[in-house]
């Protein structure tokens, strides 16, 4: 796996820009194109939300964002936080057949697994680790 770029700044919604324009950038500089940079940077932004929204609720801590291409030309965002353990794949994708468009919140999840190729999680020495996957051949 080759690592392109990687920050650390401090989970709050002011970084939010540096950290999607990092992704697109990183994406955009190995080739992918524009419809699949738009569903990194749009999965990246809604998990970065989670992150500030919900991860230190004790206070402020930071996140790490890397970029990597893997063997099979995968496009990878790896988002680590110190906060409260928190697995994305466990939460239930909603009915969107009964979904009600007034109620805010609840999509974002469901979003980035419907956007993203694949989607991991691990907890590891007290950080929570969430990857992206995209395939530049799918769509």
């Amino acid at each position: 796996m080759r690592k392109l770029e990687s920050l650390i700044v401090p989970a709050k919604i002011e970084y939010l820009y540096t950290c999607t324009n990092l992704v697109s950038s990183s994406a955009k500089k190995e080739g992918f194109d524009e419809k699949k940079i738009r569903k990194i940077e749009l999965s990246t932004e809604e998990a970065l939300v989670n992150i500030y929204k919900h991860a230190y609720r004790e206070g402020g801590g930071d996140v790490e964002i890397s970029c990597m291409i893997d063997q099979e030309d995968h496009f990878i965002v790896e988002i680590k936080d110190y906060g409260a353990p928190f697995n994305i794949l466990d939460v239930r994708d909603p009915d969107i057949n009964t979904f009600n468009p007034y109620h805010i919140g609840g999509l974002g999840i469901f979003m980035i697994k419907s956007l993203m190729d694949n989607v991991q999680y691990r907890r590891e020495s007290g950080a929570n680790i969430l990857t992206l996957i995209a395939s530049r051949n799918k769509q």
